[in-house]
């Protein structure tokens, strides 16, 4: 079996993140955490850290570093992840985060940072296209919609376009992950952890590139070792 990682993937939205990570966790065989899903889930089950988190979104707040490394936390010390890995996305968003993360995994650090790099004007057209399930946030696009009449082929739900995929809308959200990124970027470079990704081509092409890159690193740390 192919060995297990521990592995944060960042990227914009639109670069392809969410495709990759489903990818990577069926390739080395560990858990896709996802703070989207999970928080939805939260929310959906209106579990006491759920509401904490409807609260904030309804008052148009981002929600606190301490709510999603909660959730976090919970789901990274789990038997499975702790014996195999983990393919995390969404989190971390800031370097409080990032530092609170390398505290829960200690003694098993992450193995690597994915940066998927995709140009802005590309990420806009897909964005543009994109095409969300309401249930369970799988996403499609109108090149590639559900096999039956915009209706999610993983849970039934309803696939629409989300009120906020405008171009100026989407911008936005482009700039304020720029900006949130940044001192994750520098960090991560700083501990020698980050590996940035040309996320343009096919899923396949893609996939191979960040595989590339976990074994180039593993094959450096057996010669180092």
């Amino acid at each position: 079996m192919v060995p297990g990682v521990r592995l944060v993937v960042l990227g914009k939205q639109g670069a392809g993140k969410g495709t990759q990570c489903v990818r990577l966790s069926h390739h080395y065989v560990v858990p896709h955490v996802s703070t989207g899903d999970m928080l939805r889930g939260e929310v959906k089950s209106r579990t006491p850290l759920g509401l904490r988190a409807r609260s904030a979104m309804d008052r148009g707040e981002l929600l606190p570093d301490d709510l999603i490394m909660e959730m976090v936390g919970r789901r990274v010390t789990e038997g499975d992840t702790r014996a195999r890995g983990f393919i995390l996305d969404g989190c971390p968003r800031t370097i409080a985060q990032a530092k609170e993360l390398e505290r829960l995994l200690d003694p098993d650090p992450l193995d690597l940072v994915i940066d998927l790099e995709v140009p802005t004007p590309q990420v806009l057209k897909r964005l543009a296209s994109r095409r969300v399930c309401v249930d369970c946030g799988s996403n499609y696009s109108v090149p590639s919609p559900p096999l039956t009449n915009w209706t999610c082929d993983v849970c039934g739900g309803e696939v629409i376009q989300r009120e906020d995929d405008t171009e100026e809308a989407i911008q936005r959200r482009l700039d304020l992950y720029e900006a949130e990124t940044a001192p994750l970027v520098k960090l991560y470079t700083e501990r020698d952890l980050l590996v940035t990704i040309n996320g343009t081509g096919s899923p396949d092409a893609v996939t191979r590139r960040v595989v590339g890159a976990i074994d180039n690193k593993r094959q450096m740390m057996r010669r180092e070792g």
